[in-house]
């Protein structure tokens, strides 16, 4: 990541729209992918120049105004819009601040054990899995380690099986780090993270070069355990108000269906291994 990190995202936003996604006509041969810079700057009222000169890196301090012009423009969604405010300095005031704490509460340790039928766990903003309930362990147990998502799903061999869509799995898992990347540039767990994934795997680099951000909240997941099969799950993620930047989530099948037997099964072969294991080993 380099010191233009704005005018990255915008240039990149600007590649992925078509003037027919904005209304307006097309007008001779294009030698750029997207919008022109003068398109940008028609849609969003502000001076082509000055547009310009954001996208270099030449003018780092744009309004509030400008940057809610230029969302409008660009058609960013609500977290992508947070995300250029905060690439912009602009973070509202009752944004958390970007540093997370590592620390995963007692409290919320015992909150997940509280949860023994669906697997719970913390991550931080960067994706590093702080803690888990047992069935979350369980869950993970295809991975060589489980310690960070976005490494499990783009350098573990794992990955590619675990996730039934992969594709769509990699998408999110990047969209995510790229919300993370706006509340904190330079956090250097997120650059090491990012320069690792950049060096071993050409996937995360396209997809990290598109600049798409998303925030963590609910979806379904297909999953593939090789002990139970097939998954079905739906999750929910919670901000922990004590330590800004981390989130529970929780994992959760429908009652009574084949995913919710298998979750079942899969936490009592865990168990059976946890108790056969050699005291030394745990």
């Amino acid at each position: 990541m380099d010191d233009s990190h704005l005018g990255d995202f915008l240039r990149a936003r600007r590649a992925g729209l078509q003037p027919q996604d904005v209304g307006m006509a097309s007008h001779g041969a294009r030698r750029v992918a997207g919008l022109r810079r003068e398109e940008v700057a028609v849609l969003a009222g502000v001076n082509a120049d000055y547009y310009t000169r954001l996208e270099q890196g030449r003018e780092r301090n744009p309004s509030p105004q400008v940057l809610d012009a230029l969302s409008r423009a660009l058609r960013l969604d609500t977290d992508a819009r947070a995300h250029v405010y905060r690439l912009a300095g602009a973070t509202p005031s009752d944004q958390p601040p970007g540093h997370a704490a590592e620390r995963v509460s007692p409290a919320l340790h015992q909150l997940m054990d509280g949860y023994p039928h669906t697997p719970a766990f913390v991550l931080s903003r960067t994706l590093d899995l702080l803690a888990a309930n047992a069935l979350a362990d369980a869950l993970h147990t295809p991975f060589g380690a489980a310690d960070n998502l976005a490494r499990m799903t783009f350098l573990d061999p794992a990955g590619r099986s675990f996730y039934t869509d992969w594709n769509r799995a990699a998408r999110a898992t990047v969209a995510h780090l790229r919300q993370a990347a706006g509340f904190d540039p330079d956090n250097p767990r997120l650059r090491e993270l990012v320069r690792t994934l950049t060096e071993h795997s050409a996937d995360f680099t396209r997809l990290w070069n598109t600049h798409t951000v998303r925030g963590k909240t609910q979806d379904a997941k297909d999953l593939l355990h090789p002990d139970v099969g097939p998954l079905t799950l739906t999750y929910q993620s919670f901000d922990v108000r004590d330590a800004p930047g981390q989130q529970l989530v929780i994992y959760h099948a429908e009652s009574g269906s084949p995913s919710a037997q298998a979750l079942h099964l899969l936490g009592s072969i865990h168990a059976t291994r946890r108790q056969a294991e050699p005291r030394s080993a745990r």
